[in-house]
């Protein structure tokens, strides 16, 4: 869910793990995060992120949803930015199956995090699915910051149990409480998921290439949502992605190339001296 909060500073930075599984600690080798640390921090980021359930509900019952509805897409989906995006095409009128495939493609990054996570985790074949269904951002930030695979697997445990019950109770709450507050939109509730989103992804952005990527997404959708129906514009901003990677390509074929053609004009030069 990303989309959701920042991290506390004691959950280190995501990058600083090593690339490999962590595995028990060898012998010799400075001991692992203590448990204590590692259930402050995974706390930390289930109560905060889950609290903007309620952010949820009310937006959601104002786009028109039903109470059934907005506690089954908690339960069952539970991909805090995947459910805002869904909802906010609603609630801008936009095609339900249009918003469908735009929170379900930006609900696909989960898989990507489970790849990495199965790796950390490795947990028995038998919780997998169980297991999958916490895959989102916050447990994926909290697991790859730890040390070893025992600090991996509670930090995931503690966060996802945590984030899962506060965020369903609190979506109940939103739902429930939308019609006492009015107007969703005067209280700024459907911008609370966009700006812990932002303020989750901005630190991740290191590299040129990410921040491009991130930029011309940004443009893409700004660009396009005056033009086309709701929801769309969010589809269409994924295309930042593959022309960034195929203009950073040329980019680096060029000097390869240029460097490729002037050995072979040195080489066949010299052979013709030889001659």
């Amino acid at each position: 869910m990303a989309e959701q909060t920042a991290l506390s500073e004691s959950t280190g930075a995501i990058g600083a793990i090593s690339v490999g599984p962590p595995g028990p600690t060898a012998p010799g080798a400075s001991p692992g995060k203590p448990d204590a640390a590692v259930v402050r921090d995974a706390l930390a980021v289930g109560i905060a992120v889950g609290l903007s359930g309620f952010a949820f509900g009310v937006t959601a019952a104002g786009s028109g949803l039903s109470l059934l509805q907005i506690c089954a897409l908690s339960l069952f989906v539970f991909t805090g930015a995947s459910q805002f995006a869904l909802v906010g095409a609603l609630a801008a009128g936009g095609n339900p199956y249009t918003a469908a495939a735009g929170a379900f493609f930006l609900g696909v990054r989960n898989a990507f995090y489970g790849l990495r996570l199965s790796q950390l985790l490795a947990l028995p074949r038998a919780l997998r699915p169980f297991a999958a269904h916490w895959v989102i951002d916050e447990t994926t930030a909290v697991t790859v910051a730890q040390p070893d695979r025992r600090s991996a697997r509670l930090g995931f445990t503690v966060t996802g149990l945590t984030l899962y019950v506060l965020w369903n109770l609190t979506t109940l709450v939103g739902a429930m409480g939308a019609e006492a507050l009015g107007d969703t939109e005067a209280w700024g509730l459907d911008a609370a998921s966009p700006a812990v989103f932002l303020a989750l992804l901005a630190p991740m952005l290191r590299s040129t290439t990410e921040r491009v990527t991130a930029g011309l997404a940004v443009l893409l959708a700004l660009t396009l949502l005056p033009v086309l129906p709701a929801g769309v514009p969010v589809l269409l901003s994924a295309l930042a992605a593959p022309v960034v990677l195929f203009l950073m390509g040329r980019r680096k074929r060029g000097p390869a190339v240029e460097g490729g053609t002037a050995t072979r004009e040195k080489t066949t030069e010299k052979g013709g001296r030889d001659a």
